[in-house]
C-alpha cells in the first residue's frame, strides 16, 4: 500500500480543541452541539471552517487554520469561541474544557447521529460508550516525509512532559481517580489507540496500514488513534498526547512547547545529528507515571534509564528551546510553561477545589470560570 504524504510548509501549526457544552446553572453537560452547529453553518450549507461536530452531542471541536505562529492559531480559536458564545449564552450554556467532566454520567450522553460514530460505538461497546473525554491535537507541518517517523520517535522522549503539563482529568463519573490524567489511560482502551509503534521506515507504516485494512481493523487511516501519528492528508505530525486544556493561555503555552520541539528535532536532522529515542517499555512507563503523578512524575529521560523530576527537566528543556521559540515567534507563549509549573497544572487546581470528590460542583464552576478568563485562576491552598 502506498500512502502519499501531502506537501506542507515546514513548522506550520494547526490546533484542534475539544470543548464541552455545560449548563450554566447545574454545571452538567448539555446535549446542544447540533443546535450550535446548525446556527453557525455557512449560508450555503456545509461545515463551518473552524467549528466542527464530535462524537458526543455535548461537544464541539474548534480548529484553527494552517498558521505560521501559535498566536495566529490562537486568534482563530478565539474567534470561533466568540462566535459560539453568541449562540450558547442565550441558551444558558457555558464552554468548558478538561480531560474529563468531573461528575457527568457517561451513560447519559447522546452520540452524534453519524454513521462513523455509530460504527465506532457498535464495535467498541462498553469502552466506546465511556469515551466521555476531551483532548487537544496539535499539527505541525513536516516538509519532508523522511523526517516524520524520526521526529515522532524523538517526541516520545518528551511524552511525559506534555502529558503532565496538560493533565486535567483527576475526576471521572463523580469520583476521585487518584490520577492526574485518567483520560490518558481510558482512551488507550480503544482499538489502535495509545502509544504509536516506533517504525523506522515509511514502508513499515504502509505495511501496518495495509494489514489493518485487510483484516478489517480500520477502514481509513484516521482510524489509527495513536497519541502521536503522521497525518498524511495534511503533511503534518499530529501530537494527540494532551488532555483537554482549560484555558487559552495554557493552550498557547503547551502548543508552543510542542511546536518548538518538532522544529528543534527537524533542525537536528538537518544538522545530521541523531535524534533521541527511548525503548517502547520506557515510553509506556513514562505514560503511566505522568498519568498517575502528573507534575510530580519522575520520568525516564533516555535509553540509558537516566531519570529526573519532570519539572526539573522542563526547566532545562525551556532553556534549550529559547532560540527555537525566537525563530517561531512564540517566546512569550513558551515562557508560559513556567507559569503552569508555578500555579499548578489543571488537575492540581481541580483537586485544590474538589478535594477527594467532595465539591465537584465547585470544580465544574472553576473550569467554566477559567475558560471565560482565558487563564488559570487561583485556588485554595
Amino acid at each position: 500500500m502506498h500512502i502519499p504524504f501531502a506537501e506542507s510548509e515546514r513548522s506550520t501549526i494547526g490546533i484542534e480543541w475539544e470543548l464541552a457544552l455545560v449548563d450554566t446553572d447545574s454545571g452538567d453537560l448539555r446535549q446542544v452541539a447540533q443546535t450550535v452547529l446548525d446556527a453557525v453553518a455557512p449560508p450555503g450549507g456545509g461545515e463551518h471552517p473552524h467549528i466542527r461536530q464530535e462524537l458526543l452531542l455535548n461537544t464541539v471541536e474548534i480548529v484553527s487554520g494552517v498558521c505560521h505562529t501559535v498566536a495566529e492559531a490562537g486568534a482563530d480559536l478565539q474567534r470561533a469561541i466568540d462566535e459560539i458564545r453568541v449562540i450558547t449564552d442565550p441558551l444558558r450554556v457555558e464552554l468548558m474544557c478538561a480531560g474529563t467532566h468531573p461528575f457527568a454520567a457517561w451513560d447519559h450522553q447522546k452520540v452524534t447521529d453519524k454513521e462513523r460514530y455509530a460504527t465506532l460505538i457498535d464495535r467498541t461497546q462498553w469502552w466506546g460508550r465511556q469515551m466521555l473525554i476531551y483532548g487537544v491535537h496539535v499539527h505541525v507541518g513536516i516538509e519532508d516525509r523522511d523526517k516524520v517517523l524520526p521526529i515522532s520517535r524523538a517526541m516520545l522522549t518528551y511524552y511525559g512532559h506534555l502529558q503532565a503539563l496538560s493533565a486535567s482529568s483527576p475526576f471521572w463519573g463523580g469520583k476521585a481517580t487518584g490520577y492526574a490524567s485518567n483520560r490518558a489511560l481510558m482512551f488507550q482502551q480503544l482499538p489502535t489507540a495509545g502509544l504509536p509503534f516506533q517504525f523506522e521506515e515509511w514502508g513499515q507504516l504502509e505495511g501496518y496500514v495495509a494489514d489493518m485494512m485487510k483484516t478489517g481493523v480500520i477502514d481509513v487511516f484516521d482510524e489509527i488513534r495513536w497519541d502521536l501519528r503522521p497525518s498524511p492528508k495534511f503533511g503534518t505530525l499530529e501530537v494527540r498526547i494532551c488532555d483537554g486544556i482549560p484555558t487559552m493561555s495554557e493552550l498557547m503555552s503547551i502548543s508552543a512547547l510542542t511546536h518548538c520541539l518538532v522544529e528543534y528535532f527537524s533542525s537536528e536532522l538537518d544538522a545530521g545529528r541523531e535524534l533521541p529515542t527511548v525503548p517502547p517499555w520506557f515510553a509506556q512507563e513514562n505514560k503511566w507515571r505522568s498519568a498517575r503523578y502528573g507534575m510530580d512524575a519522575i520520568l525516564i529521560l533516555d535509553k540509558n534509564a537516566e531519570e529526573e523530576l519532570v519539572t526539573t527537566d522542563l526547566a532545562k528543556l525551556l532553556k534549550r528551546l529559547e532560540p527555537v521559540a525566537e525563530k517561531l515567534k512564540c517566546t512569550d507563549e513558551l515562557a508560559g510553561i513556567d507559569e503552569i509549573v508555578r500555579v499548578g497544572a489543571s488537575y492540581q487546581r481541580q483537586v485544590a477545589v474538589g478535594g477527594n470528590g467532595t465539591d465537584l460542583d465547585g470544580v465544574a464552576q472553576l473550569l467554566v470560570e477559567e475558560m471565560r478568563a482565558g487563564r488559570p485562576l487561583s485556588t485554595p491552598g
